[in-house]
This record gives C-alpha cells, structure tokens and sequence, in this order.
C-alpha cells in the first residue's frame, strides 16, 4: 500500500384545531414502535384484537408490550374526499414537522406524503407529476388521508404540513413553476464570470451536480423528520429514475433504508418518465449523452452489433434500480412503465389500511448500531382461532452513540464503525477509485477521498487553526476476503488567513492499494475530530485483466482533475521525501501530483487535466518506439462541441511494464457552463488499435 497525501484545494464559495384524544407514547432511548397490519384468509383487516392477542420477542428474548392502539382506516378507497377542514393544517417553511416525539397526533387517519424531486425532472416531468397530484386530490382522496407535501430542488423542504383539506393542498401544488423548481439544474448556468488565472477547484456545491447521494440524503432526513409519529406513513416519491455516475455511494443508500425502517416510512416511488418506448439506438431527436440510450439518438456499430440497444436499457434499468431498492426494503411498491402516475398514488393509499401500533422497551439498552431481530406473532390461541396473517418489519437497527474521550475509544470507535451494517453518513464524502498496471498481474489503485470544507470546524491554536482526521477502510474482493487495509490520522494546520477561506475549499485525501484483477468493493469511513461527525463511503469496483484484451488497444482508467500540486506543498503529515513511491506513482509527473477532481465539476476559467496510461502498445522494428495519438471531445448531448488538439506519445514511460502515458490539458475557457460528455479517444497507430472512455463533466460559472 502507499503513503497517503491530503491536500487543501482553493475554491471560491457560490450562493450556497383541538387533537381528538389520542394515546400519549412516552418517550425513551429505547422505546421500540412496530405497525403491524393484522389480515384474514381473504387478505381483509382483522379488528378487535387484544395485546394479549400478540406474542413479542427481539433477538429471542421476550418483550413485554407497553404500548397498544389500533389504527381504524376506510376500507379501500372509492370516493373523493368532501372539502373538509383542515386537520392541524399549517405551511411549514422547513423540514422540521411533527408533533414531540412519541405522540400518537393522528387518530384512524391514513398519512400520505407526495414528495416531488425537482432535481430529477425535466420539464415535462414536472407538469405529468403536478397533474397526477391534482387527479388524486380531485378524484381518489378520501376522508382518512392527510396529505403532507414536500420537495427537494437543493434543500429539503416541507410546502405543507399534513392536512385533508383539499383546497389547501391544491393551492399548493397549482403554486408550482414548471420549469423554474429545479434549482440543482441552475447551478452552473449564470452568465457571471470573473477571471482569475489560479487553479481552481468548486466548492461543496459541486456535491450537488451528480447528485444520487444528494437525493437519498433528503430521502433520510424526510424519515428521520417523520419518525416523531408512530403512525405508519407512506411517502410517494415522484422522480425521473437516480441515475448513477459509476461512484455512487451504496453506504448511503442503507443508511436511507434504516432511517425508513426506524421512522415506520414505506416509499413509494413513481417514475414519472412513463411507459419509454424508445426505437433501437435512441430517439433521432432526442438529447443527452453521446452514444445513444433513454431517448438518445446513437451512431456507429454499436447499432449492428446491439451494443447500443443494450446500453439504452441497462441505463434505464440502472436508473430504476434505486428506486426498486428503497420500495421492496422498506415495504413499498414502484411505479415503472406506466403512464398512468395516479396508480402510484393510490397504490400506497389502498396499502394503509387498518393497522395496530404496537411499542416495547427493548431489554437491551446497548446502543451499538447491531441489527435487532423482531418476531411478533399471535398467541396460539389466538392464531388457531383466526388464521391470521401479520405483515411487520422484521427487525431495526439500534442507535448507534461513540463517545471518543481517549485513544482507545477513539480507536474502537471507527472499527465499529466500519463493521456497522448501519453507516454513518453524518459528513459528506465523494470517492473516486481509479487503476493503473504496475507490472505483469499487479495493478495499483489510487483512492481520492473528497470533503467540503464547508463542513470541517476548526480550533484555534497559536497563530493559526487546526482539525484532525481520522481514516479507515478496507478493501475486500468478490469472496469477502480481506484484499488491503488502510489507517491514517491527518493533522491540519492552516494560518488565520487560510482559515477563513476554509468553507469556500475542499478537502482531498488520498491513498492506494495494490491489487489482482478482480472485482472488489471498497469501504472508507472518516471523522472529524472535533465534533465527532463520520462519513461512510461504500463502492464496488473492477480491476480488469488488460492482458486478456484483443480487440482494442489496452487502456487503463482516465483521471480528470484541475490541479496538479507540489508533493512539497502537502498540507497533511504524510511522507513528502519518499522519491522511490513518488516515482512510481501514476499520477506523479515532474514532482508534481494530479489530482483528481472525483466529482467531475471544473469552472470555466481553467484548465482541465487528463491522464491515462495505454498498456502494450506497438513498438515496431527499428525504433522499437510507440506511436500513439490522444485526444478528448466533449459533446453536448449527441452534438460535438469541443475536439483538442491531438496530442502524441512516442516514448514508454517504463519500458519494463510497456506503459506509454497519456496526458491532455484542455482548457475550458471556450466552454459555457452546462452538462456534458467528455471522450477520450486514444489510438495505437502502429498496432492499430483504439480505446475510448466517456465520463461526465460539468463546467460552472464562478
């Protein structure tokens, strides 16, 4: 393994009525709310049952019940609501809702959140999702339901809190812009711009552009808003699919999941996309990304051989993939392929029918983060009697508490941490894994860990400020076995001046691993030593046998990055006299390190760097030298917008391991801010042979 590097990025910062009487659920650490919905032989509600009727047990250790209520809802939903009062209807201006934690506050009333993702919708999308909410208003709401509204642009936001009043909620959701909800998809299209010739990296905004942990970050913190009431809730969840970048964070998602669990919330997502029909290779007139799929036109072979064809649906199913996720692990159904967007709706209302809250004090207080299995069945007698079928969550994760007050703690902390099937997701991470061939079968893969400065405290002390980090991760291959590990503690001191500069900057951590091919996945954890806030960054990667490659030139990953630094001008403790490691080091050229941006965001007054490696290139008689030609062009949907001047390699950077490096500075100055596809084109011209790679890359304004 290598020595690890972080490093301080500049950036500059961008504008960033009376209850019905109802049980009291008191509140405790370890108070454990289950809803159970209790169905005979025909699948109809089973009513009048006792809590002597149930039998409850968590890890096979009997629980005594405490608390008991059972949840009277209409039968299947048939007639629209009249215009009713509102029930405790208020707009709320933020995401924090919901009675004191543990007041049962809705009586025999069906809670149903419709939560519009403006972040995932086209403009079409929005309109097809504002008419199904009104339909469903109009047509298919009934006396039980409340309704909540929430949506996400780039924060979380609650535009009406729980109400049945209709009028209400339409007023709401005929205030909506189509068009102008999007606020992620405004990030990086000001005309603004203000020259400045240093090297620059995007502040934590650029979290937001390739956003799939962005979303289901505010998915958590919805459950997380929604767990003060024990009623069950269902959220309908309108979305245009979560794409994936190829470095999402699967830790996220799981955290997602639990918080779900925990807070009794079933998601409900609809794809607001509708039935896709599209015509082999894509639509003619359709826009996004080169090579065709999900309504993009595509060219090449890749139509002949079905190349094209099958990326178009693995990208939507890719898409889909998420959303299935969260509905099947929390209870939920999805709505794919349908254009008929009320179904989802009322999917997760005729699913809450009459249902029985059950709590219990769980007998073990430990607040470890472990899995809690819960069994909950009739008593025998009971059971023999009704035939009864028990549809509940079959367990939760308990609270996770680390208190750090000395080395061994501390210590204990992040290795629990780690092996947690819960993750801690309380910091922002982005991770970017990349490989490289040292030689023969061995193949290095740096790691580049990045954290939004904005989100690091810091502490005076002297003349300047400081914070430490902690990192943890470990790698293990397709069996499980562990591949490679790595523990680091960085300490970082900044001058008063750099200080302040802190939450305009990014933090970037680097390391490596060696590795065989294979597929692998990839687990890094980091705190911050002040406030004790972890991040949790989980990913599964491939390192392929380039050996076994035939049919195309033998191309390693591309790193794109917008800063190369002096080893010497390092900020964190690691090793800056190693000149062996730095020497073998692929992203080390004349002493100076690339860095890769791992969020793929560049501002459009700098310069954009582009580093790969071709494997085994051709040498012919006499020279015995390569001839290898780059260049990278970036398109804007299906339309070639940029095409650099091609940049040729006739020397091995290692003649041993048959390396001929690859490296491009394109400058993004010509570029306006947008979304778009870079392509990296590279040919072996004596063994003629070409690779390519696509990678997305957004240029922002200052």
């Amino acid at each position: 393994m290598r020595r690890n590097l972080i490093t301080l990025l500049m950036a500059f910062t961008l504008a960033a009525q009376q209850p019905d009487e109802v049980p009291v659920f008191r509140t405790s650490a370890n108070l454990v709310i289950i809803t159970v919905f209790v169905r005979d032989r025909n699948g109809k509600p089973l009513t009048g049952l006792k809590k002597e009727d149930f039998v409850l047990s968590e890890n096979g250790k009997p629980q005594t019940i405490s608390v008991f209520d059972f949840q009277q809802l209409t039968p299947e939903p048939k007639e629209a609501a009249p215009r009713a009062a509102a029930v405790e209807a208020q707009p709320a201006a933020g995401a924090e809702s919901g009675p004191p934690p543990g007041r049962a506050r809705f009586r025999d009333r069906r809670l149903l959140v419709l939560f519009f993702d403006w972040s995932a919708l086209k403009t079409e999308d929005q309109i097809h999702a504002k008419e199904a909410a009104e339909k469903f208003l109009l047509e298919k709401m009934t006396p039980a339901d409340l309704v909540q509204i929430v949506t996400f642009g780039s924060e979380l936001k609650v535009e009406q809190d729980f109400t049945s009043d209709r009028d209400t909620l339409l007023a709401v959701i005929r205030r909506f812009q189509a068009g102008e909800m999007s606020e992620l998809a405004q990030q990086g299209e000001t005309s603004t711009d203000t020259s400045d010739d240093s090297a620059f990296t995007a502040d934590d905004t650029e979290f937001n552009i390739f956003n799939t942990d962005r979303k289901l970050a505010a998915l958590e913190d919805l459950a997380r808003n929604l767990s003060g009431l024990p009623e069950k809730k269902a959220v309908v969840y309108f979305s245009g699919g979560v794409s994936r970048t190829g470095d999402d964070n699967q830790a996220q998602i799981r955290a997602t999941v639990n918080s779900a669990v925990r807070s009794n919330v079933s998601f409900y997502p609809v794809d607001v996309r509708g039935l896709q029909a599209e015509p082999p290779g894509g639509a003619a007139g359709g826009s996004g990304g080169v090579g065709g799929g999900g309504g993009r036109g595509g060219g090449g072979t890749g139509l002949f051989s079905g190349q094209t064809q099958s990326r178009q649906r693995q990208q939507q199913f890719d898409e889909q993939d998420s959303l299935t996720m969260l509905a099947e692990d929390t209870g939920g159904k999805a709505l794919f392929d349908n254009n008929d967007l009320v179904l989802g709706i009322q999917q997760a209302q005729e699913d809450q029918q009459s249902y029985y809250i059950l709590g219990y004090y769980s007998s073990d207080e430990r607040k470890d983060g472990q899995f809690r299995r819960v069994d909950l069945k009739l008593a025998p007698a009971s059971q023999s009697r009704l035939q009864a079928r028990l549809d509940y969550r079959r367990g939760y994760f308990a609270d996770k508490e680390f208190k750090a007050f000395n080395s061994y703690d501390k210590e204990k902390q992040l290795s629990d941490a780690l092996l947690l099937g819960d993750p801690v997701t309380d910091l922002r991470v982005a991770l970017e894994v990349n490989w490289f061939r040292l030689g023969g079968s061995v193949y290095f893969a740096p790691v580049a860990l990045k954290i939004p400065g904005s989100a690091v405290p810091l502490k005076k002390q002297g003349r300047g400020e400081t914070t430490t980090f902690d990192f943890i991760g470990q790698v293990k291959d397709a069996k499980g076995a562990l591949a490679g590990t790595v523990r680091d503690a960085i300490k970082i001191q900044l001058r008063d001046e750099k200080a302040g500069q802190l939450a305009s900057r990014n933090l970037v951590y680097d390391t490596g691993f060696t590795l065989q091919p294979g597929e692998y996945t990839l687990k890094m954890l980091v705190r911050e030593n002040l406030t004790g806030k972890m991040g949790t960054f989980e990913t599964k990667f491939t390192i392929p046998d380039v050996s076994t490659v035939k049919d195309r030139a033998r191309l390693s990953s591309v790193v794109f990055g917008a800063q190369r630094v002096p080893i010497s001008e390092a900020v964190g403790a690691a090793d800056k006299k190693d000149t062996k490691r730095q020497k073998t080091h692929p992203l080390v050229r004349d002493k100076q390190k690339l860095l890769p941006s791992v969020t793929h965001v560049f501002h459009k007054g700098q310069n954009l760097f582009v580093y790969a490696e071709l494997y085994d290139p051709a040498t012919p008689e006499p020279r015995k030298q390569p001839a290898v030609a780059a260049e990278l062009n970036v398109y804007l949907g299906k339309r070639l917008v940029y095409e650099s001047q091609p940049v040729v390699v006739n020397a091995l950077k290692d003649a041993r391991s048959g390396t001929a490096p690859v490296f491009l500075e394109v400058p993004l100055k010509d570029l306006p801010p947008g979304q778009y596809t870079a392509q990296l084109n590279v040919i072996d011209q004596a063994g003629q042979k070409a690779a390519f790679a696509r990678s997305p890359l957004v240029v922002m304004a200052r």
